[in-house]
């Protein structure tokens, strides 16, 4: 099929409510989850159990900690497969439909189907290892690399990037969709991609290329 006549969305659902649920504006991200990392980091500070440097250091191991989870759960949970009808089900619903369908604007960020629940386990995860007292600010950090996550995710997609960052991440991200799906797994940082020679090599696109010549020749 001629890529520049296909649909940039499909229908993931029979049931109208779950359909509706799937889509999401990008703004939505943002307006439900900065008023939560703002009430945690104030009530953080309201209860003076933790010095301001304290909750700092706190926030800015949280915002390391997403970006681990992010390449974590985009490598291992979202590029999970199996081959069985279920399965690859499963692999559509979580990741599949976006490589399917990667210029759905109402499909670019998470939507709060999922990040809901991700977020209560997190935070009940954070509480029962360290605590409280850091687990509030620990959160804050966390859910703000989300948002970064979310954020950077539609821009690439989405706008022409014209820093250097972001032609750089733009760059990253589509190696990944069009290049190398063993690769690229960061998408608001390439740091552990660096960290598990992971980074997305322009080289797999020429091999495929040349694959698929072959096959048809």
């Amino acid at each position: 099929m001629d890529r520049s006549k296909r649909p940039e969305t499909c229908r993931m659902f029979e049931n109208e409510l779950l359909e509706r649920f799937s889509r999401i504006h990008p703004a939505t991200p943002f307006v439900v989850w900065i008023p939560v990392v703002l009430f945690v980091l104030w009530r953080s500070g309201s209860r003076h159990d933790l010095a301001m440097a304290g909750i700092a250091l706190t926030y800015a191991a949280g915002l390391l900690l997403w970006t681990f989870a992010e390449y974590t759960l985009h490598r291992w949970v979202f590029h999970w497969t199996n081959e069985a009808a279920w399965g690859k089900r499963i692999h559509f619903l979580l990741h599949g439909v976006h490589h399917e369908f990667p210029n759905d604007k109402d499909r670019l960020v998470m939507p709060l189907l999922t990040s809901v629940p991700l977020a209560v386990i997190f935070y009940t995860l954070f509480t029962v290892v360290v605590g409280t007292r850091l687990a509030d600010p620990l959160f804050a950090g966390f859910a703000t690399g989300y948002l970064f996550y979310d954020g950077t995710h539609y821009a690439v997609h989405h706008f022409k990037q014209t820093s250097v960052v972001g032609r750089f991440l733009k760059r990253h991200h589509m190696l990944h969709h069009h290049a190398d799906h063993d690769g690229g797994f960061g998408v608001s940082s390439p740091l552990w991609d660096v960290v598990f020679r992971t980074m997305p090599e322009v080289k797999k696109l020429r091999a495929t290329a040349a694959a698929a010549s072959k096959r048809a020749a």
